[in-house]
């Protein structure tokens, strides 16, 4: 019952303002949550996660390291992938669908006349869940941008800004330098504020150092290397040993790296051992990130959806070579498709694109003519449907190949239940 309640709920919230609608600002959630808060309890911290891409790794090291300092935790994420729950973990465990339903109830009865978007309501849900559940830290990923985004409502103990890449660039401005602008906005003064982005665009430290926070730079303040079996963080005149995180890619020891900063930065106010952040990095991990998900061929799944991520996932996959290698590729309405092809020109020997479900999304053809303009190396073929691309991938790669299904969340999420049937 508690399901179908929670499907009426999302389908009314769809209705009233569907989750593509994109409505910036704070005022609205600002209203509502100032009606909510004022008999629930407060975290003992918060920490706000901003960033291009890697958000989400971050969100789960933190989440880890706190369960494995006995503490009690709250994550928020966003987008899901499967299950509309996976937004909300408390103590590490999605939230069950008729608490989802209470807290959607209450924040629809605190509203009033106040038009709260898609991602608002959402968000508002969350606080209410973990609020009801008396949880020492939240753990918060930015949906777009940081400034305007609705977690931005609270102000964080730690905020963490992961990386600066060209993405939603008709919302957050067309350089690297307008969409980091954005996203310091989650900065608050006198508190930390970490960036993890090693490359930052010329004039964010002026932007930076405007917000008044601690700052907290990559290759300043901070840094990280490989070091034996595992890696070693660098901050001040302090190091700490750690080891290579359970998750794929090299990236993820930058990743890994930022959330034990964060960590430690909230020692202030919580009781954080150096065993519970090791802890952290070694167990966590988040669906679709580089994931590994068949051996026969091997199948690989990556939320990757901008030219950044795409070059990451290219570090990782490297030239194709005598194993066919065939890629599962399609990508929503305003994302570089040219960008991602050629990110990861080389890396396929076959481009197969089907259409995916939903709203935003680009039409199969249109993003293979990308692909081709980019030019990416190996043939590019459309398909009639996700699962027939799934069938002819298999079949192309053999026992013996390999094949990779990214360009979305939804691209994953689709192929999911098709790839685990095999």
């Amino acid at each position: 019952m508690s399901s179908r309640a929670l499907s009426s709920w999302l389908a009314r919230l769809e209705q009233r303002s569907p989750e593509s609608r994109i409505e910036l600002g704070l005022d609205r959630v600002a209203r509502v949550w100032n009606r909510l808060s004022r008999d629930h309890h407060r975290p003992r911290a918060v920490v706000t996660v901003g960033g291009t891409n890697g958000k989400g790794s971050v969100v789960a090291y933190l989440e880890a390291m706190m369960i494995e300092a006995g503490l009690r935790s709250f994550a928020y994420t966003s987008p899901h992938l499967i299950d509309f729950s996976e937004r909300f973990r408390i103590d590490g465990r999605p939230a069950d669908d008729a608490a989802i339903v209470e807290a959607l109830d209450a924040v629809e009865e605190a509203r009033g006349d106040v038009f709260l978007s898609y991602f608002e309501h959402v968000t508002l849900t969350g606080f209410v869940l973990a609020a009801r559940k008396a949880v020492d830290v939240w753990v918060l990923e930015v949906g777009l941008g940081g400034r305007l985004d609705a977690v931005n409502v609270l102000d964080p103990d730690v905020a963490v800004i992961t990386s600066i890449a060209l993405d939603h660039t008709d919302w957050l401005g067309p350089t690297r330098l307008h969409i980091g602008r954005e996203k310091a906005g989650i900065a608050r003064p006198g508190r930390p504020l970490i960036l993890g982005e090693r490359r930052p665009p010329k004039g964010l430290d002026d932007v930076l150092e405007a917000t008044g926070a601690t700052l907290w730079r990559a290759g300043h303040e901070y840094s990280w290397r490989r070091h034996g079996a595992g890696f070693r963080l660098y901050w001040k005149d302090q190091r700490m040993d750690l080891p290579i995180p359970a998750m794929a890619g090299r990236w993820q020891l930058g990743n890994a790296a930022t959330a034990c900063l964060a960590a430690m930065l909230l020692r202030d106010r919580l009781a954080i051992p150096d065993a519970a952040i090791e802890a952290g990095v070694r167990i966590a991990r988040v669906s679709g990130r580089l994931q590994r998900l068949g051996a026969s061929p091997e199948v690989l799944v990556d939320v990757a959806h901008n030219p950044a991520a795409a070059r990451a996932l290219a570090s990782e996959l490297g030239v194709s070579g005598p194993r066919p290698t065939i890629a599962v590729f399609s990508a929503l309405a305003g994302k570089d498709a040219v960008g991602i092809g050629r990110a990861l020109s080389g890396c396929f020997d076959r481009w197969l694109v089907p259409p995916l479900e939903g709203d935003r999304v680009r039409d199969a053809r249109a993003l293979a003519a990308d692909l081709e303009r980019a030019p990416v190396a190996g043939r590019v073929d459309t398909v009639e449907s996700m699962a027939e691309a799934v069938e002819q991938a298999i079949e192309l790669a053999g026992p013996k190949g390999r094949v990779v299904v990214f360009g979305s969340f939804r691209t994953v999420a689709e192929a999911w239940p098709l790839l685990q049937s095999h």
